[in-house]
């Protein structure tokens, strides 16, 4: 104790040790000591010079600061003191600014006492197992020192948390502390863990940390929070950028819907603090995040729809129209409106319901345009703006004509303002980057639109008094051939490309004027400096398009003809490479990344995304087309036209084709149908006869009986009135009744082979035949039909034998005839009638089968003459073809 006061306390006599010596006396002190006491003395004294002497702690003592951690843990003080000094070892808390080389080697000592820990991964799972501890002076000290390790090698110690077990879990625990400091870094601490590690990402997301962290916004006032909203906003963008794992959770959970309250602004939106603008934007970046062009389009499309369903959309619309908004929040709340209606129909029509809350109200969009036009407003603003307007025309066709249609003669409306004017004014103006913005929103008004580029055709422009109006597509040649701004000569030619492609009407529109062609020409082939590629690229391009979109209307400029001016004026290999300068520009492969345009400046801002999709689609076939002979050219379109032709007659052949199947289809069906009908029919034949059968071997079996009986009474059949001659006539009628059913055994088995022949004869539609085997058939029938008769009088004949015995039994004593013979005879000879009734319905029935089969097969017959001879007809065509 002396030892520490020295060092700790008053001067001692004598030369002072140093830095290093003390350090060193001190890890000696740690490492041996038995009391407690003395260890956690000593550890007191790091810790106080860790920050002095922070290479010296961090090398000698380190080691020893583990063990303490490992050794002590039922001491709290010793192990709060042991992971304080470790973090100051790790970390540098100063928060005085020092210079660049102080700060590097600061980083450094960081980089190097991290990498000294991580040397044993154990050192982390025991860091996580003091997190369970609750005493705060264990608990925060573990989470500030796991927070600075994440920071200093993130991916490394993100790799021994994931394989640790529970080791997510316990670092969620923190979210539920009822400290707000441990809490809150243990914010920082998750941020830090989730930050670039999907599978981290996941696990965080399904231990409930998206109902956690809204939670926590609430609690702390949404967008009027603290930096504590800020941290869960940050953590939540974590876990959802570029996660669709987790945006899908999130949409399932119901989460969407929990974040339209934090849109909700008031009447008076002045004096916003610099911590609501954080959060609000946080927010907005969140929406953002989910409705992300970068995303599936299954996943975004279901996003938005949740968004408009909840209200959320329309909560964003209330705060792009109200007063007051800060200019940052009001340029990203246009961002995010234009990414939850990009390419939702339902969305993008209420958007475009939506009125600025004006006298008289005026639509959004036109309220929005008067702002990208106007040279006053931010850069930024007017960005988002374009970008907004970009998303509403996204897939939108019934958009893209609504804007077309305030352009048109008779659709204008000269009392109020219209999208289509102030994009026209913004075309023609002399602000460039209104030139610019104006001529991409026309040209997206007209993206993969056929009908609107033609009815774009009609618009008429009044330049002057006393001058004819001229169309807008002349009018943009003039301004183009003037010789104005870079930016807005780039504009110009991407609304033109945009415009004239794909649609060969625009096409013959441009060549139409005569001073188009050469003035496009004499852009390509002029060598100009660096700023000029750029036009004579696009130049290029354009003058392609009417190579490749040439219908050959105008005589004067045919695809060959074009073809020949380029060869005489700028050369095939000039031209291509003329061409290839829109590519090699840097700012396209900027413009290509994504939809948004964001530039660092306005003279920068030279490219569209969804053009740069249209070069890459046109850059290809366009040299192919200026290469190509003129004799490749009539071979490609003779073959053209033969393909087409040869296309709609193997159209037309599928649609007959096609139906004739379906009626194919319709009689198999019915010929199943049928077939099945007719299975169950004969079952039910077959189950009536075999009952038959069984009720003629009991009445057999029941009068043998009542003869053998007779015999064996001797005298007392005399007495009866029986004589012999009687028993000796019903023994022959017997003998003749079996002969009899050997007769009807023969004819159930030739019907049996009767009704296999119908069943096969209506299954098979195609025999020739099949008219004659159902005549056949019939005959058969009514050779069934005279057997069932003939059966019947057999079994009237059976009756009349039957009412003999019973009037002979009826003579006879009591003793000598059974009644329940006589009974059990009567039954047996009524179930045998009644079968027979139901065999001759039965019969009934298949004769009407039999006539719906015949009809049937006539029917099918004929249906397949019919398709045969079509077939052959198909066939012959395309022979001649």
């Amino acid at each position: 104790m002396n030892f520490l006061r020295g060092v700790m306390g008053g001067q001692a006599a004598g030369p002072q040790p140093t830095g290093a010596e003390t350090i060193q006396k001190l890890c000696d002190r740690v490492a041996s000591s038995t009391l407690l006491e003395d260890r956690r003395d000593a550890v007191r004294a790091l810790k106080s010079l860790s920050k002095k002497y922070r290479m010296e702690v961090g090398t000698q003592a380190m080691d020893h600061l583990v063990t303490i951690l490992q050794t002590d843990r039922s001491d709290s003080e010793i192990l709060g003191y042991s992971l304080d000094t470790l973090y100051n070892i790790i970390c540098n808390d100063e928060e005085e600014e020092q210079d660049e080389n102080t700060q590097k080697q600061t980083d450094d000592l960081c980089a190097l006492f991290t990498e000294k820990f991580l040397q044993d991964p154990e050192r982390i799972t025991l860091l996580l197992t003091l997190l369970e501890e609750f005493d705060f002076h264990v608990r925060w000290p573990a989470v500030k020192l796991l927070t600075a390790l994440l920071k200093s090698q993130g991916a490394q110690v993100q790799g021994i948390i994931l394989v640790s077990p529970m080791g997510v879990s316990r670092l969620m625990d923190l979210l539920a502390d009822s400290r707000e400091v441990i809490r809150n870094d243990g914010l920082l601490l998750l941020q830090q863990l989730t930050r670039g590690n999907a599978a981290i990402q996941k696990i965080v997301a399904f231990e409930n940390a998206f109902e956690r962290l809204l939670d926590i916004i609430t609690e702390e006032g949404s967008s009027d929070g603290g930096i504590v909203v800020e941290d869960c906003l940050l953590l939540l963008l974590n876990l959802l950028k570029n996660n669709s794992s987790n945006q899908n959770f999130f949409k399932e959970g119901s989460y969407i819907q929990r974040m339209k309250p934090w849109f909700e602004v008031g009447d008076d939106n002045s004096g916003w603090s610099a911590q609501k603008v954080t959060n609000l934007h946080l927010m907005l970046q969140l929406v953002r995040v989910m409705v992300s062009p970068v995303n599936s389009p299954g996943a975004t499309a279901s996003c938005q729809k949740c968004m408009f369903q909840c209200g959320l959309l329309q909560q964003l619309c209330t705060i792009l129209m109200a007063t007051g908004v800060p200019a940052d929040i009001l340029t990203e709340t246009i961002n995010t409106v234009s990414e939850v209606i990009r390419g939702s129909q339902i969305n993008q029509d209420y958007f475009a319901s939506v009125n600025a809350p004006s006298s008289p109200p005026r639509p959004a969009i036109v309220v929005l345009l008067m702002s990208m036009v106007n040279e006053r407003q931010p850069f930024v603003l007017r960005c988002a703006v374009l970008y907004c307007f970009q998303c509403f025309l996204y897939k939108n066709q019934k958009g893209q004509g609504e804007i077309v249609a305030t352009l048109l003669p008779s659709t204008i409306d000269a009392n109020s303002i219209s999208a289509g004017q102030l994009l026209c004014g913004g075309l023609f103006s002399a602000d460039s980057l209104s030139n610019w913005c104006a001529a991409v929103g026309l040209a997206h008004a007209l993206q993969d639109n056929l009908t609107q580029k033609e009815q774009l055709l009609r618009v008429q422009l009044a330049t002057s008094l006393g001058k004819p109006p001229v169309s807008l597509l002349q009018q943009c040649t003039n301004i183009l051939s003037q010789g104005s701004k870079v930016q807005t000569r780039v504009g110009l030619l991407m609304l033109l490309c945009t415009w004239i492609s794909n649609c060969p009407i625009a096409v013959t529109h441009f060549l139409h004027n005569q001073d188009n062609v050469p003035f496009l020409t004499a852009q390509i082939s002029e060598n100009l400096g660096e700023d000029e590629r750029l036009v004579q690229g696009l130049c290029a391009l354009l003058l392609g398009i009417c190579i490749y979109h040439n219908d050959n209307s105008l005589e004067n400029y045919t695809k060959e003809k074009l073809k020949q001016l380029i060869e005489k004026r700028i050369g095939k290999e000039n031209f291509v490479e003329k061409l290839g300068f829109i590519t090699k520009h840097e700012l396209y492969s900027r413009a290509a990344l994504k939809p948004q345009p964001v530039f660092p400046s306005p003279e920068q801002m030279l490219f569209d995304h969804e053009f740069t999709k249209l070069v890459k689609d046109l850059e290809g076939v366009i040299t192919k087309a200026v290469h190509k002979s003129s004799e490749e050219d009539k071979k490609e379109e003779e073959v053209k036209k033969t393909l087409e032709q040869h296309d709609n007659i193997v159209t037309r052949y599928k649609e007959l084709i096609r139906e004739q199947d379906a009626q194919i289809q319709e009689l198999k069906e019915q010929v199943a149908a049928l077939s099945s009908q007719h299975e169950q029919m004969q079952a039910t034949v077959a189950q009536q006869l075999s009952q038959i059968q069984q009720h003629k071997d009991q009445y057999n079996i029941l009068k043998l009986k009542l003869g053998k009986e007779s015999p064996s009474q001797g005298d007392g059949s005399q007495q009866n009135g029986l004589q012999t001659e009687e028993l000796s006539q019903l023994r022959e009628e017997l003998d003749e009744l079996r002969k009899q059913h050997a007769v009807l055994q023969t004819q159930l088995a030739e019907r049996d082979a009767l009704i296999t022949t119908l069943q096969s004869s209506s299954q098979t539609t195609e025999s020739p035949a099949g008219g004659s085997d159902n005549t056949e058939l019939l005959q058969e029938l009514e050779a069934l039909r005279s057997q069932v008769q003939s059966q019947s009088s057999e079994i009237s004949h059976l009756k009349t034998e039957r009412q003999e015995l019973l009037t002979r039994a009826e003579a006879e004593p009591s003793d000598t005839a059974p009644p329940s013979a006589s009974a059990e005879l009567e039954s047996r000879l009524a179930a045998q009638t009644s079968e027979t009734e139901k065999m001759k319905r039965s019969v009934a029935e298949l004769e009407q089968q039999l006539a719906a089969a015949t009809s049937t097969a006539a029917i099918l017959q004929t249906e397949k003459e019919k398709l045969q001879s079509e077939v052959q007809e198909s066939k012959r065509s395309r022979t001649t073809c």
